[in-house]
C-alpha cells in the first residue's frame, strides 16, 4: 500500500487482494485421514476420506498441491448461476450481489484446481464477461462524478477488486469538491463584498457634495 500523500494510498495490489481472499472458506473432499488442525484462524477437521469439510482457501490450495484433496467450487461458480448474474448485470444499472472476493477466489481456483471445476472454460468466460459489464458501470459512474459536484457516494455490492479501483479516484474527487465548496463559502482576506463597496462609495459621494 502507498503512503498517505500518494493518491493511491488506499489501493491494494493484486497480490494483497489475493492474500486477503485466501481466508475465505471453501469445501474440500479429502482423500486422506488427518486429525483436526488447530490454527490461529480456527480449528479445521478432522479430515476423513470422501467426507466433505470446510477450510480456508489457502489451506485448500496447500492440500490440493500435495494431492490430498479435491476442491468443490462454490455454488455461485456454476454456469447456471453465473449466466443468471450476467443477464441481471446487463439488464440493471445496479450491481448484482457476488462474493466480495469473487474475482480473486475464481483466479485461485483456476490456477490451482482447474480440473475440479466443471465447464471451466465457460465459467472463466462468464466471469470475465461479468467483470467487463461491471467495469463499464463503474466507468459510467465515475464519468458522472467527474462532471457533477458530489459530496457523498454509495456503491452497493462492489467487490474488493472493484472497490480497490474506484477508491483512489472517488476519494480524490470528493476531497476536491469539498475544497472547492469551502473556498467558495469563505471570502478572500481583505476583500469587501460588492454591496458594502457600493454603500461606501455612495457615502463618500454624499460627503463630497455637502462640501
Amino acid at each position: 500500500m502507498g503512503s498517505q500523500s500518494d493518491p493511491h494510498a488506499f489501493a491494494f495490489s493484486a497480490a494483497e487482494l489475493e492474500f486477503l481472499a485466501e481466508d475465505e472458506t471453501v469445501e474440500i473432499v479429502p482423500n486422506m485421514r488427518l486429525e483436526p488442525l488447530h490454527l490461529i484462524s480456527g480449528d479445521f477437521g478432522p479430515f476423513r476420506p470422501q467426507i466433505a469439510t470446510q477450510v480456508p482457501l489457502w489451506l485448500a490450495v496447500a492440500l490440493k498441491k500435495r494431492g490430498k484433496c479435491t476442491i468443490r467450487p462454490p455454488e455461485w461458480m456454476s454456469v447456471e448461476k453465473l449466466t443468471q448474474v450476467l443477464e441481471a448485470e446487463r439488464d440493471s444499472e445496479k450491481f448484482q450481489s457476488l462474493p466480495f472476493h469473487y474475482f480473486e477466489i475464481s483466479r485461485l481456483l483456476f490456477d490451482h484446481a482447474r480440473e475440479d471445476i466443471p465447464d471451466i472454460y465457460m465459467v472463466r468466460s462468464l466471469i470475465e464477461d461479468i467483470k467487463d459489464v461491471r467495469f463499464h458501470k463503474i466507468g459510467t459512474g465515475l464519468e458522472i462524478i467527474s462532471k457533477e459536484v458530489t459530496y457523498a457516494l454509495r456503491l452497493k455490492n462492489l467487490s474488493a477488486m472493484e472497490a480497490n479501483i474506484v477508491r483512489p479516484f472517488v476519494t480524490k474527487a470528493l476531497q476536491t469538491f469539498h475544497k472547492l465548496n469551502t473556498s467558495e463559502a469563505i471570502p478572500e482576506s481583505g476583500s469587501i463584498p460588492s454591496r458594502q463597496r457600493q454603500a461606501v462609495n455612495q457615502r463618500d459621494k454624499r460627503v463630497l457634495k455637502g462640501r
